[in-house]
């Protein structure tokens, strides 16, 4: 999932605004991003990664098992069905910036989203308002299963007092348009039929996405079972994925 889908909607939010939108355009600008992602060591990728194991629960509806119980699973695997990774990119426009990605089987909510988190004013030009009691201002990008953008902003609240507040304007395709749901999949069978391969990985964009997290399957492998945490089915993953962002005074968005 990292090297593959994630690293594909990084560079999509990363990578400089392209020439042209055609094929060779886009995928080098894309390219370009996952060549600058920082090769981290084997430590590094320690300190910067969270991998667990989904144990029984309940989602929806169903029951789920444990992981190592599921049948054609070893009862030791070592398989991580969750991940939480911190990576950087080392060019100009990002530098310092952190990119958090997380993708997990049995959570609480299927959903694929990017969540763009704009930087926090430095204090507040309002007296007596204090920067803690601001909502966080979010740009999200919702991919699936309800495609669209919604952009979270702070606004007064109307009244002679100075209140400050969090709001929403939310976007959605089918509020608008008669479309009806549609896989990925869909989109890529149809764009090799009519020859557009602009959504399609280039070989150096694919050696570029493991080259980044192959010290984090290295670092993996020597560990063993030591660091790998569990978490129950239906939730919103493990704790110490929380803490992966908590030392950086963030938080992930909730799932629900």
């Amino acid at each position: 999932m990292v090297p593959n889908h994630l690293s594909q909607l990084l560079s999509l939010v990363a990578m400089e605004p392209p020439a042209r939108f055609e094929a060779n355009a886009v995928r080098s600008e894309k390219a370009e991003v996952l060549a600058a992602l920082t090769t981290q060591t084997e430590d590094e990728a320690l300190t910067n990664s969270v991998r667990a194991q989904y144990v029984s629960g309940r989602v929806g509806d169903d029951d789920i098992i444990d992981y190592l119980k599921t049948d054609d699973v070893k009862p030791d695997s070592t398989t991580e069905t969750y991940v939480a990774l911190k990576l950087m990119i080392d060019n100009w426009r990002w530098a310092g910036v952190p990119f958090y990605l997380r993708t997990g089987k049995a959570l609480g909510v299927k959903r694929t989203e990017v969540a763009i988190k704009f930087k926090q004013a430095p204090f507040a030009m309002f007296r007596d308002l204090s920067m803690e009691s601001l909502a966080e201002n979010y740009l999200v990008i919702a991919v699936e299963p309800n495609e669209g953008i919604s952009l979270k902003f702070n606004s007064k609240v109307p009244g002679p007092a100075v209140n400050i507040d969090g709001v929403e304007m939310k976007f959605r395709y089918k509020d608008y348009f008669n479309a009806s749901p549609a896989t990925g999949y869909e989109t890529l069978i149809y764009d090799c039929m009519i020859g557009d391969n602009i959504l399609f990985q280039r070989a150096d964009s694919v050696e570029a996405g493991w080259r980044a997290v192959q010290p984090f399957l290295d670092a993996w492998k020597k560990a063993g079972n030591k660091g790998l945490e569990t978490y129950k089915a239906g939730s919103e993953g493990p704790e110490d994925a929380d803490e992966l962002l908590k030392r950086d005074g963030r938080s992930w968005r909730f799932l629900s």
